[in-house]
């Protein structure tokens, strides 16, 4: 059979005319369209009514007519929380981090050579300013300052003896005994054995000296650190690490920095208040450990960082604050009484600037613009733009509009008021309907009331 045969067209009618030769006539679209299978008519109408059924769940969820009106939907009063604006005091007060810096941070170190023969302190431990430490051995020492005092005696002889000598001299040359010169020279035998007095007075005293630094003590009150050398060990004056440390503890300072720019609020803060208040707090700025004062800035700003140095004195009689402990510093330099404040959480940032949602009658909020000044935690202060009395929302005003209707929350947070009513659950869908009264007293009176009905 040959592939190229054609075969005849549908839609071709084929007739013969009077001579006849065969005539082609093409039907119609509509009489073709006509007479197609109504199973496919019907299956074409079925598949548009499904997407017209798709796009309809699309566009219009199930549960869109259930939802009650709130937050997310366009119809029905938005629930927020508002505040009102009041007069108050405002601190500024300007934050900073610092390290707790002792006072005084002394390392105990000899004086002189020897063998340590005994350490009276205990690691750890408090001690007052002059209390004993350690001691060295101190023979040696007494030994040349005898060796001295010996030589001291034996030249303070030959002053004497030379003294003598003059004052007879003296007495023969106004006698013409003995010659001017021999008198004249006996004035200097007597100075030099002057010198080998003092001299020799000199070396006891500095005898007496090594004594007492033999005997170790507190230079300052604190606490004494760990212990660097134990008793019978040779110490010498180069150790580096010294015997001990003591840091002293009560009072005690932290040193912080601040930029060059609070530098004029805060010198103006000091002449007029004359003591600037500082506060310590952790790390976390969770918990106050310590209330002090400013005791002075440092005479030069660093050109690298543009900060200058302040050192602030501490009680820390509780011992909260510890030496080399991370702190974060707040300088109050000054407060702002009587002024209109109001919560900071209220405060919108718009293309314009600052804005506030104000309540106004008839349940709504209006947009309004505001100049804020200084700021204390959550408080805000506002120079213009709202006035005392006002209430302002605080919660809930990110779907906010201008114009539009909201509910006041009863001091109940925002999640509370906006939380969307339980469904109540249905006899036979398994979840969530009230209980019924198990009493089977009250099922008879159900059941007796329900009778007379039935019938």
């Amino acid at each position: 059979m040959d592939d190229n045969v054609a075969l005849p067209d549908p839609e071709i009618k084929y007739e013969i005319g009077p001579a006849g030769d065969v005539e082609t006539k093409r039907e119609s679209a509509p009489k073709a369209i006509a007479r197609r299978s109504p199973v496919a008519i019907a299956l074409g109408l079925l598949i548009v009514a499904l997407l017209g059924y798709a796009t309809y769940r699309i566009m219009w969820p199930q549960d869109q007519g259930r939802r009650p009106p709130g937050r997310g939907q366009f119809g029905g009063a938005q629930p927020v929380g508002v505040a009102t604006v009041a007069r108050g005091d405002i601190k500024i007060v300007r934050n900073a981090l610092g390290a707790v810096t002792p006072i005084a941070n002394v390392i105990v170190k000899t004086q002189l050579n020897g063998y340590l023969t005994e350490v009276a302190f205990q690691e750890g431990q408090m001690v007052q300013k002059g209390d004993f430490l350690a001691q060295i051995d101190p023979r040696p020492y007494q030994v040349l300052k005898e060796q001295y005092e010996g030589q001291l005696r034996h030249d303070q002889g030959f002053l004497d003896q030379a003294r003598a000598d003059l004052k007879r001299y003296n007495t023969l040359m106004k006698q013409d005994s003995i010659a001017r010169q021999q008198a004249e020279n006996q004035v200097w035998v007597v100075k030099q054995y002057e010198g080998s007095v003092k001299s020799d007075q000199a070396q006891v005293d500095n005898q007496t000296l090594n004594l007492t630094y033999a005997h170790i003590i507190a230079p300052v009150s604190g606490r004494v650190g760990l212990r660097q050398v134990d008793a019978g060990n040779y110490v010498t004056t180069g150790d580096p690490n010294g015997i001990v440390l003591i840091t002293q503890i009560d009072p005690i300072s932290v040193i912080f920095s601040v930029p060059e720019d609070y530098l004029p609020e805060i010198t103006a803060g000091r002449k007029a208040r004359g003591v600037l208040q500082a506060t310590a707090l952790d790390r976390a700025n969770a918990s106050t450990l310590g209330v002090g004062r400013l005791n002075t800035l440092d005479n030069t700003i660093d050109t690298t960082t543009g900060m200058v140095k302040a050192r602030a004195e501490f009680e820390n009689k509780d011992e909260k604050l510890y030496p080399n402990q991370f702190v974060n510093v707040q300088l109050l330099v000054d407060v702002e009484k009587n002024v209109i404040t109001m919560p900071a959480a209220a405060v919108q940032t718009g293309a314009n600037g600052s804005f506030v949602y104000v309540v106004k009658e008839g349940a709504k909020v209006a947009v309004q613009p505001v100049t804020l000044g200084v700021a204390d935690g959550g408080v805000v202060e506002v120079k213009s733009g709202v006035g005392e009395g006002d209430q302002v929302v605080i919660d809930g005003a990110d779907r906010l509009r201008d114009g539009a209707e909201i509910k006041i929350a009863d001091n109940k947070p925002t999640s509370e008021a906006v939380a969307p009513p339980r469904r109540p659950r249905r006899d036979g869908d398994g979840a969530g309907v009230e209980k019924r009264d198990s009493d089977p007293e009250k099922a008879r009176e159900r059941r007796a009331r329900k009778r007379p009905d039935a019938e």
